[in-house]
């Protein structure tokens, strides 16, 4: 047994082998040492090898999905190695293989799967020039790749995609960019080779060449793509007749956004690495998994194509005004993740759940089509086209498999009555012992005489007569015993054991037999795989849109308007997240950029909110570009390229990299990229370093993005000097945040207003954050200090004669009234606001 054990295992050395006996899985040596780790199960021993003894650890198979959803999540690799033998055949140990490799990236077990979240698996490359992605989701066979030359887009992919495998090859130079993350798998270069790339993937897609596809000159990413599909073929050991075709991403018909922009704006996933409170959270009300997973695609991929966005927008509109949001939901549950069942129609792992769901959904199509016959819409009717009608399949399912089958196939029971005359029959001589033994029971007590004698049944001895030990000597003597119990006797009888075999065989042979009529049920839905598929994914596409249309009517979202000149115009702009986590109304505020007003400076007490401000604008740019409505009472963006955010920042020390260092490297990246057409967010650049240096550096990088890069900027900052900026460059403008001080306390306005704010308040907020009282007196000692001292040498010299920090000449209280916007409070707040006036005066 360790003789045939060690062989397999040393066909696959870097995965973890599950090697099935009887019950269990079982593991041995450095396998079982770290899976007892891993998943916290016993390390036992067993037998000896030179001297020492086996260690070993096992899993029960019954229960064997539980542990590989561990092992997974940690990013690692099992392969599965069952018997394929026959015992009564086998001379020696039962002949054993390993019929898959589960591993992070391929895994379509419904068990082992987030259903709301892509599960994809990525290789790598590059030639020197240029970096090759290729990327795979198994579970529905979308299979694309993309080619780019520079590190930082490599970094925003990843984090995109988040694979949770990756393939790479030895020697890959750029492994400092592929952090630390799970399911990293070390290639040998030779997968890698493009000529035997090229022949895999026309032999998977069954063509010639790969020119139809559009990704014939693809060397790179294809080179990485012959990768990819020669480990999911060796992984999954069967056919994968659901990836179809290959695409190549055009990055030039997306917004790009990088890996800070999609960090700081937590569009997945917030700073804390959950998943509350991002942008997905928000908009997420689908009705089905695979909409859920369309939905978080189209927000790390907002597209560019004009035509498209019109097509989405007309179709959230067109339910808005039918409230066709309210009655799709029911029937999208219906369809269930159609998708994923899908795929493992495709790889024959299909359990008979799969196809009673896939069966409900058949049934459910109709009905949406009814739902979708009063659409006008160009967008909807060409969904109506997709999804289509399967009723023969629908017809098939309903004869073949029962209403409620078990989870697995393996004990039978799936098969409906009437589907096949002769698994009806198999199943009537094995359902009618019931009734023979009872007509045996009656005539072997009257014979014997012992009314306590009993025939009965069990899986472990079989049939038997059950005898009192006190009526032993009533037994006639054609009965042999077969079992003693404490106060029973067991005997079988010839015509007994001759029904037992009967029964049996005929169990053994239903069983087989509905294995195999399962399997011909597959063969029968595979040729339907192509239009399947379609139909899925027209399915999720319609749910995103219905839910897009639930979320503009329940949250009040606004139709944005895509135009063809440079502006970007929200009126009374909402942060989508925000807004639905706070218990206070939300201030809405105006965005107005265009070409002549392309940077504002945005001035204000910490905690004012600069920063909402700014991440609501690049929400509602991003939202639009995803074909959703807007959180706004109106919008009209003009073409946008790229968004840029440099917000916040922290050291990596794993690289070496101070938090000034993260801030010039984003910094840096955004001033080679940006371009005319780019919205970009920079907030308090220069503050890690002394305050000239930061000063000139802020100074430096607003010159830069207003003057020669030009493009759409919300530039937020503390150093007041930058408000004169405007004054000096044309494009450039002012606005500020404003807060209202009483005593030691502080009111923060939130509402947006023309000019520069005229404090920073930072000594209010460090008190509102629990500083010692002592401490921030001497502050404001120190403060007055600063203040009237001259200005240091070498500093840069505004153009105002003094800085933004001086004491106003006008009186305090006329000050706040001057930037008090009445209509902005509620009537709580104006009655607060009221008493805290007349006690400043008095």
């Amino acid at each position: 047994m360790m003789q045939q054990y060690l062989s397999i295992k040393a066909e696959h050395p870097d995965v973890l082998l599950f090697y099935r006996m009887g019950d269990f899985y079982e593991l041995f040596y450095d396998d079982a040492r770290k899976a007892a780790q891993l998943l916290d199960i016993s390390l036992t021993k067993r037998g000896q090898s030179a001297g020492s003894p086996i260690p070993m650890a096992g899993v029960p198979y019954h229960a064997v999905e539980g542990y590989l959803a561990k092992l997974v999540q940690l990013g690692e690799s099992v392969a599965i190695c069952e018997q394929v033998g026959d015992p009564a055949l086998s001379k020696g140990p039962v002949e054993r293989k390993v019929l898959r490799i589960v591993t992070p990236g391929t895994i379509s077990d419904e068990a082992l799967l987030n259903e709301r979240q892509d599960n994809l698996i990525a290789a790598l490359y590059h030639d020197g020039q240029q970096f090759g992605l290729a990327v795979l989701d198994i579970t529905s066979g979308r299979f694309t790749l993309n080619q780019f030359p520079a590190e930082e887009t490599l970094q925003a992919e990843l984090q995109r995609l988040d694979p949770a495998e990756l393939l790479y090859p030895d020697g890959f130079a750029f492994l400092h960019n592929l952090g630390q993350r799970r399911g990293l798998r070390r290639r040998p270069e030779w997968e890698f080779e493009l000529g035997t790339a090229r022949k895999l993937l026309c032999q998977q897609f069954g063509t010639r060449d790969l020119i139809g596809f559009g990704v014939e000159q693809a060397n790179c990413g294809l080179a990485a793509a012959g990768c990819l599909m020669q480990y999911v073929k060796d992984t999954q050991r069967t056919q994968l007749p659901h990836i179809r075709s290959i695409g190549q991403e055009q990055t030039d018909q997306m917004v790009i956004l990088d890996a800070a922009t999609r960090r700081n704006l937590e569009l997945t996933v917030n700073l804390a690495g959950g998943q509350d409170n991002t942008l997905a959270a928000v908009l997420d009300g689908t009705a089905t998994a695979m909409g859920s997973r369309l939905l978080k695609r189209w927000i790390h991929q907002p597209i560019r194509q004009p035509e498209a966005l019109r097509l989405r927008q007309q179709a959230i509109g067109e339910l808005l005004e039918s409230q066709g949001f309210d009655s799709l939901p029911p029937l999208l549950k219906q369809v269930g993740d159609m998708e994923r069942i899908l795929a493992r129609l495709a790889l024959r792992s299909a359990r008979p759940r799969d196809l009673l769901r896939l069966r409900l959904a058949f049934e459910a199509l109709p009905l949406l089509q009814t739902e979708l016959a009063q659409a006008n819409g160009e967008a909807l009717q060409r969904l109506r086209q997709a999804i289509g009608e399967f009723p023969a399949l629908c017809d098939l399912l309903q004869r073949a498999i029962i209403d409620n089958p078990p989870v697995v196939l393996r004990d039978g029971g799936v098969i409906a009555n009437g589907y096949d005359a002769q698994l009806d029959e198999l199943r009537d001589l094995a359902n009618g012992a019931t009734a023979y033994l009872e007509q045996l029971e009656v005539r072997e007590r009257q014979r014997t005489g012992i009314n306590t004698l009993k025939v009965d049944y069990n899986k472990v001895h079989g049939f038997y007569i059950d005898v009192t030990r006190a009526n032993a000597h009533l037994v006639p003597a054609h009965y042999v015993r077969r079992q003693t119990l404490k106060n029973n006797e067991r005997y079988i009888i010839p015509e007994l054991k001759e029904y037992e075999d009967k029964v049996l065989t005929a169990q053994s042979r239903a069983l087989a037999l509905e294995k195999q009529l399962y399997e011909q049920l597959l063969d029968q839905l595979l040729p339907h795989l192509a239009e399947l598929q379609r139909c899925a994914g027209a399915v999720a596409e319609l749910d995103v849109l219905s839910n897009l249309a639930e979320r503009a009517a329940s949250f009040n979202y606004c139709r944005p308007e895509l135009v063809s000149d440079n502006q970007i115009q929200i009126d009374n702009g909402r942060h989508p997240v925000v807004e639905q986590v706070m218990s206070d109304p939300f201030i809405a505020n105006p965005v107005q950029l265009s070409s002549e007003r392309r940077m504002l400076i945005v001035t204000g007490p910490n905690m004012g909110g600069k920063s909402t401000y700014m991440r609501q604008t690049a929400l509602i740019v991003l939202m639009a570009y995803m074909g959703s409505y807007v959180p706004a009472d109106s919008a009209r963006i003009g073409p946008i390229d790229r968004i840029f955010t440099r917000i916040g920042a922290s050291d990596d020390l794993a690289s070496g990299r101070s938090t000034f260092m993260v801030e010039m490297t984003e910094t840096a990246n955004i001033l080679h990229n940006a371009t005319r057409h780019s919205l970009v967010l920079m907030d308090e650049i220069g503050r890690g370093t002394s305050t000239y240096d930061g000063l000139s550096l802020a100074w430096a990088c607003a010159e830069a993005l207003a003057d020669k890069i030009r493009a759409f900027t919300l530039f937020a900052t503390h150093y007041f000097e930058l408000t004169q900026l405007p004054s000096r460059l044309p494009g450039l403008a002012n606005v500020h945040l404003d807060a209202v001080e009483h005593e030691d306390g502080i009111a923060f306005m939130h509402a947006v207003q023309e000019g520069a704010a005229s404090r920073s308040y930072g000594l209010q907020v460090a008190a509102l954050a629990g500083v010692p009282r002592d401490v921030i007196a001497r502050a404001r000692q120190k403060l007055l200090e600063l203040e009237n001292q001259p200005q240091a040498r070498g500093a840069v010299q505004p153009a105002a004669p003094a800085p933004a920090t001086s004491t106003p000449p006008e009186h305090p209280l006329l000050a706040q009234l001057r930037h008090l916007q009445p209509d902005e409070l509620s009537p709580r707040q104006a009655l607060s606001l009221l008493y805290e006036l007349k006690q400043q005066l008095s």
